[in-house]
């Protein structure tokens, strides 16, 4: 069977990526005991925080960017194929439990829709339309931020968001695995987390993963962080809708107020188990109304609302 031009220079292009190299020195692993195997993925994984590392003043810019479009309303929107989709849906919907966002304040979009998460949908990540056309239906504006995720750096469904978003005017963000990438140019923000080859030639899902969960996971929490989302390093912000998050819940008020137990369920009872306005009601020593007025001018922020009530 002959190749047809377009995959006889599709297949050239990924043999210049980084993330596709082969490594000959891996070429018998198969013939490795489990334990030597395992010890050789383990060091490759441990040098992707490294990677990651090099990249910390592209990341903390982007972060600065979208925090400050997020202020004024705008959305975070994440757009990927395969592994790099999934992982930013992952990283969206792990955002309303933890931070109490809007579950359409932080969204994945991932080629092919939402039977892409466990199924391959074929051809969806080739479709620059498909991105448009998913965010048109998301009815994109200039306050939102797009981040187009792709190892490769070269999906056509993730430079096509990026793309697409730029010219409405929307925030841009394109993180890849590969230096040089057509993602990175098209964004105002690019960032290159270049993990090097995969222990399984191509396999992105391993190192390339890894570092894609490491940076969607920074710009997530990073943002919330600096939205007043949290007080220190505690989720003030956590939505109690177990009961393992109403536990947690109960401990971050004594984490932050040093309150016994009567006094917490009594503030957590008044202020309808926001931790927040429970936290404020202890510090602060106002009543549940009041802990919501100062809570609501302080636009969330509640160290801000302690400032005010301390005035």
């Amino acid at each position: 069977m002959t190749s047809t031009p377009h995959f006889r220079e599709l297949r050239t292009e990924l043999e210049t990526l980084t993330t596709e190299a082969f490594r000959p020195e891996l070429a018998e692993i198969d013939r490795l005991p489990t334990l030597e195997i395992a010890r050789l993925m383990n060091a490759e994984d441990t040098t992707v925080p490294r990677a990651v590392a090099e990249r910390l003043p592209q990341i903390a810019a982007a972060i600065d960017a979208v925090t400050e479009r997020m202020a004024r309303g705008g959305r975070l929107i994440y757009a990927g194929a395969g592994t790099a989709g999934r992982l930013g849906v992952l990283d969206a919907s792990e955002c309303p439990p933890t931070f109490n966002t809007d579950p359409a304040q932080v969204v994945g979009l991932i080629a092919g829709g939402p039977q892409a998460m466990v199924t391959s949908v074929e051809g969806a990540e080739d479709s620059r339309a498909l991105a448009v056309e998913a965010l048109d239906a998301l009815k994109l504006t200039p306050d939102d931020t797009v981040v187009g995720v792709s190892a490769s750096g070269r999906t056509p469904y993730a430079v096509g968001a990026v793309e697409h978003a730029r010219r409405v005017g929307a925030l841009t963000v394109g993180l890849s695995c590969n230096a040089g990438s057509a993602l990175a140019a098209a964004a105002e923000h690019g960032i290159e987390v270049v993990v090097g080859p995969e222990l399984l030639t191509g396999s992105t899902r391993l190192k390339a993963g890894t570092a894609q969960k490491l940076v969607l996971n920074m710009i997530s929490t990073l943002t919330m962080i600096r939205l007043g989302k949290t007080y220190g390093n505690l989720m003030v912000d956590v939505r109690a809708s177990n009961e393992k998050l109403r536990a947690r819940s109960r401990r971050i008020v004594a984490l932050a107020t040093g309150a016994p137990d009567e006094e917490i369920e009594r503030a957590l009872t008044a202020a309808n188990g926001e931790v927040k306005n429970a936290i404020l009601i202890l510090l602060a020593g106002v009543d549940a109304p009041t802990a919501g007025r100062l809570l609501a001018d302080s636009a969330g922020r509640l160290r801000t609302a302690l400032g005010r009530a301390r005035e």
